[in-house]
């Protein structure tokens, strides 16, 4: 697997990696919301094995995570509104978007400003 990650992109990796954390929240976050029995914990073991899936994947990533991490965020926020509206039928609002703005255009700042 390491080979794997070693070849892949790194917006593609932060992409899956942001899908994976922001995934196994939401699946935790409905787990936790409403469901009993069976369902619930269905959710639960679903989530947590997503979440280990993401942590395993990104501290097994052959990158300097300090230097994408700009990158990330912003990413990370896309996907959060992306799932949110998905799974929670949740536009975001104004200020959200907004703020996402800054975020997205600090991200990219982060990540591909290199000062001279």
């Amino acid at each position: 697997m390491t080979k794997l990650l070693a070849v892949t992109p790194i917006p593609l990796f932060l992409l899956a990696a942001a899908l994976l954390e922001a995934g196994g929240d939401a699946l935790l976050r409905k787990a936790l919301s409403g469901q009993a029995g069976a369902e619930r914990l269905f959710l639960l073991v679903a989530g947590t094995a997503v979440l280990l899936a993401y942590g395993t994947i990104l501290n097994q990533a052959p990158l300097e995570f300090g230097r994408v991490v700009g990158l990330y965020v912003a990413i990370l926020f896309v996907v959060w509104q992306a799932i949110t509206y998905f799974a929670f039928g949740t536009l975001p609002t104004l200020p959200i978007l907004c703020g996402g703005a800054l975020i997205v255009a600090g991200g990219l700042l982060m990540t591909y400003w290199k000062p001279q």
